[in-house]
């Protein structure tokens, strides 16, 4: 992460899991993590929580412009398909936004473009002067 991405470049969590933001603005954001063997899980699939990292930090990067840091308060994750292989990428939009509360779904799909899991966030934009914690 270059600069960019404002608290997401500060997420060291997301460099540990090799997690790339491709882009980012006001209520979109898409995120790129290319499946490494620290990834996997016992039975060689890709583990949950590498998945749910990636949708998370998308979702971060969606909810939190410049200024108004934004926290989750809410997230739920649903697992459609497994992954093994290759490059996993989460795209997170915004579906709404009103006073401080915003909603955001993320689709998490695989190289071939197929649903690998569906993330759903809710937010709170804290107030301008108040110090961001994470998306």
């Amino acid at each position: 992460m270059d600069g960019r991405f404002g608290v997401v470049d500060k997420d060291a969590f997301a460099k540990l899991a090799g997690i790339q933001i491709v882009e980012a603005g006001p209520g979109r954001a898409v995120a790129r993590m290319a499946i490494r063997p620290e990834h996997l899980n016992g039975l060689g699939l890709v583990h949950g929580g590498a998945v749910f990292t990636l949708a998370d930090v998308a979702f971060a990067a969606a909810c939190n412009p410049p200024g108004q840091p934004t926290v989750a308060i809410n997230v739920s994750i649903s697992f459609l398909k497994a992954a093994t292989a290759g490059t996993l990428t989460a795209t997170c939009t915004e579906d709404s936004f009103g006073g401080r509360i915003g909603a955001y779904t993320a689709h998490v799909t695989d190289e071939s473009g197929q649903i690998v899991a569906v993330f759903h966030g809710l937010a709170y934009r804290r107030s301008t002067g108040a110090a961001a914690t994470g998306g």
